[in-house]
C-alpha cells in the first residue's frame, strides 16, 4: 500500500542522533554543565551554545539528555541531590545537636551560596525546577524537625521551645522559598538560611 503525502512527510522528520557515552564522561558533562547554568543561569543558555563551550558534539549532548528543559532539570536534581549528601555527611559528624543544626543549615546556605542571581531567578521562574526547589526545602524543614527533636530526647533543648522552634523554622524556610521573606529582608537565600541558623540557637544576643 502506497505511502500518503503525510506519512511520507513524517518519514523525512529526523530526531537527533544519540551517541553512547561512557559514564566518567557522561558525568563530566553534566557537572560542567551544572557549573555553567549556576555561574550564569539556564534561560539564556542554547544547546549550540553549549555543545561549542563544552567541545562536544550534539550528538554527544543528546546522549546526556534529549531537550534542553531535560538537562535544565537533570542538572538542577544533581545540585540539589550532591549538596544534600555533602551536608549529611558534615552532620553526622557532629555529636552536639546544637552543631548538628548549625552545621546544617551552615551546610545549606554555603551551598545556595553557589547559586547565582541568575540562577535563582531562572529557577524558581521555571516551574520544572521551582518545583524541585520546592521538594527540596520542605525536606530541609523536615530535617531541621529531627534534628530538634533529637535535641529534645538528648535533653539539650527543652521540649516546648523545641516545639515552637521547630514551627518557627518551618514557617522561616516556607517564607525563603515562597520569596516573601526575601522580599521583605532584602536577604539572600544563602544568607536566609544561615541568619536562621545563628537566630534560632543564639537569638538577639551580641
Amino acid at each position: 500500500m502506497p505511502a500518503t503525502p503525510s506519512q511520507r512527510g513524517a518519514a523525512t522528520v529526523r530526531t537527533p542522533r544519540r551517541r553512547r557515552v561512557d559514564v566518567s564522561r557522561r558525568d563530566d558533562l553534566v557537572r560542567q554543565i551544572e557549573d555553567i547554568f549556576l555561574a550564569e543561569g539556564f534561560m539564556s543558555v542554547t544547546m549550540a551554545e553549549l555543545t561549542e563551550r563544552l567541545h562536544c558534539s550534539k550528538a554527544t549532548l543528546y546522549s546526556v539528555a534529549t531537550t534542553k528543559e531535560q538537562l535544565v532539570v537533570l542538572a538542577t536534581k544533581k545540585f540539589f541531590g550532591s549538596s544534600a549528601e555533602a551536608i549529611e555527611i558534615d552532620v553526622r559528624a557532629q555529636s552536639d545537636p546544637r552543631l548538628r543544626i548549625t552545621t546544617y543549615l551552615g551546610g545549606v546556605a554555603d551551598a545556595m551560596r553557589r547559586n547565582s542571581r541568575a540562577f535563582y531567578a531562572d529557577m524558581v521562574a521555571f516551574e520544572p525546577t521551582a518545583q524541585i526547589y520546592r521538594r527540596n526545602t520542605e525536606t530541609a524543614a523536615n530535617r531541621v524537625r529531627e534534628l530538634i527533636d533529637e535535641g529534645i530526647e538528648s535533653g539539650v533543648f527543652s521540649a516546648r521551645d523545641g516545639v515552637f522552634a521547630s514551627q518557627i523554622v518551618a514557617l522561616a524556610i516556607e517564607g525563603v522559598q515562597s520569596g516573601v521573606l526575601l522580599d521583605r529582608t532584602g536577604m539572600s537565600a544563602a544568607d536566609a538560611f544561615a541568619e536562621l541558623g545563628h537566630l534560632l540557637l543564639h537569638g538577639l544576643l551580641r
